[in-house]
């Protein structure tokens, strides 16, 4: 035997020479594409146009698209989902060259970042961060020198919470930044998000949402700004830019009317929006336009519902009418996942698969991405060109916009990361945490402060109480779109740290988010198991020994998020009922909220007398909360949405038209009487402070009258309190004769400003022709000629000052 090994092994030494030989030859000229200040990526050692960074982007372009076969184009279509979603290789394979993507793909989507709560996604490539650098780079080396034309990839993640990638920077959810309204701070999030992604190796991030939270109910609120569609361009324009000034695209999303499906059910039926042209364009199309046009971003994700019957992502005049002809978006269309296949799958308007990928495609969809192979979208596209139903013309269009943005990118003249190696110095850093502590302590709003109960004074308190399910509870620190594996700190955990050696700090969790009937116990009362029982009665019984009652409720990542729309949006399971037998023992009960989306907080705003909303904030939440109670924070934060009393007032928010949240008639005459309850429990722009401010000295100048004209407000804050304190300054509009109805009060200015004890400062807006306009008869942008009002308050109804100031035609 040993023998035969022998011969064998000396027949065979040549052949291992020769493929050896053969190797090394494959890898000098792999290396000889790299030249001195272009690489020589279609490897013809000729360097043509498209390889030429002296030439421009459009010359670059077309270059490369005349010297590419269909096949190639085609695969410029499409996503691969990274390892373990759809490829199963953390690195490339030999099995790569037998797989479409040897002619290339147009992104690969989320690869080896690891995602939190999915154990599955794990990779020793995501960190240290270093790793992944090195993994994306060995990647982008195998497309540039096995593919034919060396096409480099534009790698994709996530990045709504912080970048979605192990132990990257942790954001609070969006609804958390977005209150706390400011432009400066969330600019430095996109940076902070653009910047780690640059060193990973990602080139495009998926952020900002810009959807609008009209309805509560619905289960993504949390990963909205708010409400207001000039509040969420705003800080859209802003995050977007700061993604982009690291070299990454930024990617919006959801294009368009997504957040607003019918009855706010999600899941199986993002159908059927119920919004009025007008409506449409004013409102869920404006974060878009606004966006668009003054930050321009690279990418747009298109989403999976209908507007009107027409599925959005097959829409011609969604895709390209508006989007690129009407805001000017210079970038690539991506799809959300599934939004090709529900055409034929939901919508019905496709006979099959086949048929909804043409009208995709004829409507101005670049890239489809789905967690499916690429050849399940590949394999139809090629067979409807080949069928003649496709044009190359549309073809071209497709893949131009695609190669565009990879042009501008910079991938085919800087494809790798140059140093791998900074990814760990720059990646979660001391400073970023920091910031991550100071936008979650941002976002934090205080709702309710009896007889200024808050902030908590050590030195008068003995023993204290943190109960309530969420008081123990990290999970809310992590998301499906932001990093995984930081360490968090629960609220019972960050209090105790604060009070060590001062307070006796107890914990009893009471109950848990959910009861065991839910969501059936939300229309119907349901008796209390006796672990039920038993748990409440713990917890009053350490209650009655303490001096004062921290209780954390709200929702955990179960019962809020992506297809989890409520039918009732009390606290849910048995949280009130513990709250209303904690308040029972005479002790002060303070309520920290940790949710997603406004609740109906009706008795607690009554009977409890402090609350604060955090949202889902951060991985420090623990100690910025501690921290914040016990008065070292003053808590600035604002609401960007409206907390409704009742889901029966739903929709109930702002802006809205005159007249659609008015009382009832209250003198007898037709109609008399009350029926309903009337106004939110919180408006937009609510949050009150441990300070106090006053505002002064409204100025109100036009450049002229004429209606293309800037007109300048100009007022003064002051700290009339003893602590420093920031108070969110909001400017509004109203608009009082028009051709068509308008909103009530139109949100178009706000700054966030740090005063300290009795300083005053001077706050300027300037309000430009596009801030006045509306749509009118006739379904045209204009300014109108008429008279404005001006408010300047701390929230949509608080209102300190006011202002007027007319327009004229001509």
């Amino acid at each position: 035997m040993v023998l035969l090994n022998k011969k064998i092994i000396k027949l065979l030494a040549p052949i291992f020479c020769l493929l050896f030989l053969t190797s090394a030859d494959g890898l000098k000229n792999k290396q000889d594409i790299y030249k001195k200040g272009w690489i020589d990526f279609n490897k013809n050692g000729v360097k043509d146009v498209f390889e030429d960074p002296k030439q421009t982007i459009d010359t670059r372009v077309a270059d490369l698209l005349s010297q590419m076969t269909m096949e190639e184009k085609t695969c410029q279509m499409t996503t691969l989902y990274g390892f373990s979603r759809v490829l199963e290789d953390e690195l490339p394979t030999a099995e790569w060259k037998n797989r479409v993507w040897k002619d290339g793909i147009a992104n690969i989507d989320e690869h080896l970042n690891t995602i939190a709560n999915r154990p599955y996604t794990n990779t020793e490539h995501a960190f240290p961060y270093s790793n992944h650098a090195e993994a994306i780079n060995t990647i982008q080396k195998w497309f540039i020198e096995e593919t034919r034309l060396g096409i480099p990839v534009d790698f994709t993640n996530e990045g709504v919470h912080g970048l979605c990638h192990k132990k990257a920077t942790p954001l609070p959810a969006p609804i958390g930044i977005g209150s706390t309204w400011n432009k400066e701070l969330v600019y430095k999030a996109g940076q902070t998000v653009g910047r780690e992604a640059k060193a990973l190796g990602y080139t495009n991030i998926y952020a900002p949402i810009l959807d609008i939270a009209r309805d509560p109910r619905w289960g993504r609120v949390i990963e909205c700004y708010g409400e207001d569609p000039f509040h969420i361009g705003e800080l859209g324009v802003e995050m977007s830019k700061g993604i982009q000034s690291q070299g990454v695209a930024s990617t919006i999303k959801h294009f368009a009317v997504y957040s607003i499906p019918k009855g706010a059910r999600d899941g199986e039926a993002r159908t059927d929006p119920h919004v009025a042209p007008r409506e449409m364009h004013q409102m869920h199309l404006y974060p878009f336009k606004k966006v668009i046009k003054e930050a321009k971003p690279m990418g747009v994700m298109s989403s999976y519902n209908d507007y009107d019957g027409v599925p959005i992502t097959g829409s011609h005049y969604f895709l390209t009418e508006l989007l690129r002809e009407e805001y000017g978006f210079k970038g690539y269309v991506v799809s959300d996942s599934d939004a090709v296949e529900y055409l034929n799958e939901k919508h019905n308007v496709a006979e099959d698969y086949k048929e909804g990928i043409r009208q995709v495609v004829e409507a101005g969809l670049n890239v489809r991405t789905r967690f499916r192979t690429p050849e399940s979208y590949i394999e139809p596209l090629r067979e409807l060109i080949t069928e003649g139903k496709i044009s190359m013309e549309v073809i071209d269009e497709r893949v131009a916009e695609v190669l565009t943005v990879k042009f501008r990118l910079g991938l085919f003249d800087q494809p790798y990361v140059k140093d791998t190696e900074l990814a760990n110095k720059i990646v979660h850093t001391d400073k970023d945490e920091e910031f991550s502590r100071q936008i979650t302590r941002e976002s934090l709003v205080l709702l309710k402060n009896e007889n200024n109960l808050l902030p908590l004074d050590l030195s008068k308190l003995k023993n204290v109480l943190v109960t309530g399910p969420m008081a123990d509870e990290i999970n809310y620190t992590f998301s499906r779109y932001g990093p995984s594996s930081n360490n968090s700190v629960s609220v019972y955990k960050g209090i105790k740290k604060y009070g060590k050696g001062k307070i006796n700090v107890n914990y009893v969790k009471g109950c848990e988010v959910i009861d065991a009937s839910w969501p059936e116990s939300e229309l119907m009362d349901v008796p209390l198991l006796l672990e039920e029982k038993v748990g409440i009665a713990a917890a009053v019984e350490q209650a009655k020994k303490s001096d004062v009652i921290i209780a954390v409720m709200g929702e955990d990542e179960a019962a809020v998020g992506e297809s989890k729309t409520r039918t009732n949006l009390n606290l849910p399971g048995r949280q009130l009922d513990l709250l209303k037998a904690l308040y029972a023992t005479g002790k002060p009960v303070v309520l920290v909220m940790i949710n997603g989306r406004p609740l109906t907080i009706n008795w607690e705003d009554k009977y409890l007398p402090a609350i604060l909303e955090t949202w889902f904030p951060a991985a420090s939440s623990g100690d910025v909360i501690a921290e914040t109670l016990f008065g070292d924070y003053n808590p600035g934060g604002k609401l960007s949405v409206t907390f409704p009393k009742s889901t029966g007032q739903i929709p109930l928010n702002f802006p809205f038209k005159r007249g659609s949240q008015a009382g009832q008639r209250e003198i007898p005459g037709n109609g008399y009487g009350l029926t309903r309850v009337i106004g939110p429990i919180y408006p937009f722009g609510y949050g009150l402070s441990y300070t106090s401010f006053e505002y002064s000295d409204l100025v109100v100048k036009q450049d002229t009258k004429l209606n293309q004209s800037d007109v300048h407000v100009s007022f003064k804050v002051s700290n009339t309190g003893k602590r420093e304190g920031d108070e969110i300054v909001q400017l509004y509009i109203e608009d009082l004769v028009s051709s068509v109805t308008t909103y009530e009060s139109q949100l178009r200015g706000f700054e966030r400003v740090k005063l300290l004890p009795g300083e005053t400062k001077t706050v300027n807006f300037t309000l430009h022709p596009s801030d006045l306009e509306l749509l009118d008869k006739d379904m045209n942008w204009s300014v109108e000629p008429g008279k404005f009002n001006v408010k300047i308050g701390s929230s949509s109804t608080e209102i300190e000052l006011n202002g007027s100031f007319e327009v004229l035609s001509y």
